[in-house]
C-alpha cells in the first residue's frame, strides 16, 4: 500500500490534535508515515502509533529551534525522497502552509491549501475545499507531481487505529538557506486555560453587539461553561474590545468547530468567511434581519445581555 507523509505538529513531544486528525485522513489514502522534528520528537512515537502511523521518522537538531521554517523544509524533503509518498499532509497553520508551499516548489508538485477533507480518487488523491467565503464546496486534485495538501483543523475525527509506529532516525542535510532567518527571542503567550481558537471543538464569539470590552466577560463565561475557545468579530477587535489573536474572519483566523456560537455578530461576509464551515452554527442577535441568520442552524432573536447569561446558567446547572 502507498505511504502518506504526515508532518507532526508537536510541542516538546506532546502531539497536537490536528496531527491526529491528519492521521485519520492519511489512512484513507495509504499507510501514514509521520515526520517528527525538533526537541521531543522521539517521544511522539507512542501516540502516533496508536493513531495509525506505521513509521515515525524523527530528527532533532538545533536548527529546528534556532531558525525559521527552512530547516523543517529540508527535513521534510529528505523524508519525501526517502519514502516516495503518494501524498504529503500538513496542518493548515501559517507555518504549515509555508512549509508545504516550499516543499511543493522544491519537488515540482502541486499544492492544495485549507482542505477540509481528503480521499483517494480514481486519478489520485482528491481534496475538498470551501471556496468564495465558503459559498461553494470544491473537489480538487493536483495535475503535477505528488500532492502536497494542508488541512484545516477540525476537518476529521481523531480515530485510534493501532499501528507499529516504528521509530527511524531521519538523516537531514541542511542547505545554505537553512540559517538565513534566525530566531532572536521568544515570548511565551499567556495561557487563558481555554483551547486554541483554530483547534477548538466549540467556539463562542462576540461582535459589535457586545458593546464594549467590559461586557466580553459574558462571552467568556459562556465559553468557559462549554469548555470553548473565545473569538471576536473584526468590529470588536478594531474597537479594541478583544485581542486581534482572537479575531475570526477573512482577515483573522479561520475556524471549523463542531459548534460555533455567534453573539451580537451581524454576519458580514468578512466574518462568515472565517467560520462558515463550522458543523453547527448558533446565532444570538436582537436584529431578526441580521445576515447571520441566513446560514445558522439555530437562531435566537433576542438581547444577548439577557440570553447569554441565561444560557450560561442553564449549562452550568445541567453540568452540576
Amino acid at each position: 500500500m502507498a505511504e502518506v507523509l504526515v508532518l507532526v505538529d508537536h510541542v516538546d513531544g506532546a502531539v497536537r490534535k490536528p496531527t491526529l486528525e491528519l492521521l485519520t485522513l492519511a489512512r484513507r489514502v495509504g499507510d501514514p508515515v509521520a515526520v517528527a522534528l525538533g526537541a521531543g520528537a522521539d517521544g511522539t512515537a507512542g501516540v502516533l502509533g496508536e493513531h495509525g502511523a506505521v513509521r515515525v521518522l524523527t530528527a532533532d537538531a538545533p536548527e529546528f529551534a534556532d531558525y525559521l521554517v527552512v530547516p523543517k523544509v529540508d527535513a521534510l524533503q529528505a523524508a519525501f525522497e526517502a519514502v516516495s509518498p503518494a501524498a504529503v499532509l500538513v496542518v493548515s497553520s501559517a507555518e504549515g502552509k509555508e512549509i508545504a508551499a516550499r516543499l511543493a516548489l522544491r519537488v515540482g508538485s502541486g499544492i492544495i491549501t485549507d482542505a477540509t477533507d481528503v480521499e483517494a480518487g480514481e486519478q489520485g488523491v482528491v481534496a475538498t475545499q470551501a471556496a468564495f467565503a465558503a459559498s461553494f464546496t470544491t473537489k480538487s486534485r493536483v495535475s503535477r507531481g505528488v500532492p502536497v495538501i494542508t488541512v484545516k483543523p477540525n476537518s476529521a475525527p481523531v480515530e485510534p487505529a493501532p499501528a507499529a509506529g516504528a521509530v527511524e532516525v531521519l538523516s537531514v542535510s541542511f542547505g545554505e538557506t537553512a540559517t538565513g532567518t534566525q530566531v532572536t527571542s521568544r515570548t511565551p503567550r499567556e495561557s487563558t486555560g481555554r483551547p486554541e481558537l483554530t483547534e477548538a471543538a466549540i467556539v463562542v464569539s462576540g461582535g459589535r453587539g457586545v458593546n464594549g470590552a467590559e461586557n466580553f466577560p459574558l462571552i467568556e463565561a459562556l465559553a468557559d461553561s462549554l469548555g470553548a475557545a473565545v473569538g471576536a468579530s473584526r468590529a470588536a477587535v478594531d474597537a479594541g474590545w478583544y485581542p486581534h489573536t482572537s479575531q475570526v474572519g477573512q482577515t483573522g483566523k479561520s475556524v471549523s468547530p463542531q459548534l460555533y456560537i455567534a453573539s451580537g455578530i451581524s454576519g458580514a461576509i468578512q466574518h462568515r468567511a472565517g467560520m462558515q464551515t463550522s458543523k453547527t452554527i448558533v446565532a444570538i442577535n436582537k436584529d431578526a434581519e441580521a445576515p447571520i441568520f441566513e446560514l445558522v442552524d439555530y437562531g435566537v432573536v433576542g438581547d444577548l445581555f439577557a440570553v447569554v447569561p441565561q444560557l450560561t446558567e442553564e449549562i452550568n446547572t445541567r453540568k452540576g
